[in-house]
């Protein structure tokens, strides 16, 4: 384990997620004790809140939008869905994600309130995403936004989401998205790899909490369980857009991860894969000053940057 991330390993056993309003109190106490993303200093980013129309009938969708002064006119935009295991989390408790990513990739953040299990499993959320991928495309020029620049990503479970949107969209005809940002994501319902079923008892996040949290997902859906919800079940990867993908090293998510960006590299996807050496899942979050995750930090605005803002051809 990295040496500054000890002391806070030994305040984080893996959460039981069994009890999903049992955790979600858990969750709001860290919070509140600021033991979440958010004890460094933050730019000061305008931002405001708002709804957009939900898909199919449902009910309209809770934003927020953060709009820094350097994204200029015609800015690009991330769609970004926060982590929780499909279960927690909300706008405010991905604030300082959001924050850091619209400073340092000088684009629009569009911060998604996606439904979450086990009240609403599978689709509600990833429907949810869609909605907010469909809104910026169509009202990007309305607001002075780049609708050929629009990226997708998230932390955790929300990467898995923002994974399935770069899937649906490509099976569907959606909105195109031009990179993915994918932090330690959620891919495979199936937990056939070793880290996914022998990391018991590691910080924040092991083998355990992994089954429940797909069980509340999943809850009610029945047969084959599709690419859209777990997207390592997809047999094609390629024409999606290129990736960069992380892995914690004690995460159950870590071998999943790694074959992810292995099928995506066979399919012909521009992948950037890191995995962070001792660290556990979420150390960026639950440790920001810490030195792997301000490196990490530093990595994922500049990556999307770079994406986002690519050079001018001669």
């Amino acid at each position: 384990m990295d040496v500054e991330l000890v002391e806070q390993a030994a305040l984080r056993p893996a959460d039981d997620l069994s009890d999903a309003a049992a955790a979600r109190e858990r969750d709001q106490e860290r919070a509140r004790q600021g033991t979440l993303l958010g004890l460094t200093e933050l730019p000061e980013i305008p931002r405001h809140d708002r709804t957009v129309p939900g898909r199919s009938g449902a009910s309209e969708v809770p934003v927020r939008v953060y709009v820094p002064d350097s994204a200029g006119v015609a800015a690009p935009v991330l769609l970004w869905i926060h982590g929780g295991a499909f279960m927690l989390g909300d706008l405010d408790g991905s604030d300082s994600w959001c924050t850091r990513l619209a400073d340092a990739a000088e684009c629009v953040v569009v911060s998604v309130d996606y439904r979450l299990a086990p009240e609403h499993p599978y689709p509600a959320g990833l429907q949810d995403c869609l909605a907010v991928l469909d809104w910026i495309a169509e009202e990007a020029a309305a607001h002075g936004w780049d609708p050929a620049r629009i990226a997708v990503g998230g932390s955790s479970a929300g990467a898995g989401l923002a994974a399935a949107v770069a899937l649906w969209t490509r099976d569907h005809g959606g909105p195109k998205t031009v990179f993915q940002l994918l932090i330690q994501p959620v891919l495979d319902d199936r937990r056939r790899t070793p880290s996914s079923t022998g990391l018991t008892g590691v910080p924040v996040f092991d083998s355990p909490a992994l089954e429940q949290m797909w069980r509340h997902y999943l809850a009610g859906w029945s047969g084959d369980v599709p690419p859209y919800a777990a997207p390592a079940r997809a047999a094609n990867l390629g024409g999606l857009p290129p990736v960069y993908l992380t892995a914690a090293d004690a995460d159950p998510l870590r071998d999943e991860a790694v074959e992810y960006a292995g099928r995506l590299v066979e399919a012909g996807v521009p992948t950037e894969f890191h995995l962070f050496p001792g660290t556990f899942h979420g150390f960026d979050v639950c440790v920001p000053d810490a030195g792997v995750s301000r490196r990490a930090l530093r990595e994922y605005g500049e990556t999307l940057r770079q994406a986002l803002h690519p050079p001018t051809p001669a």
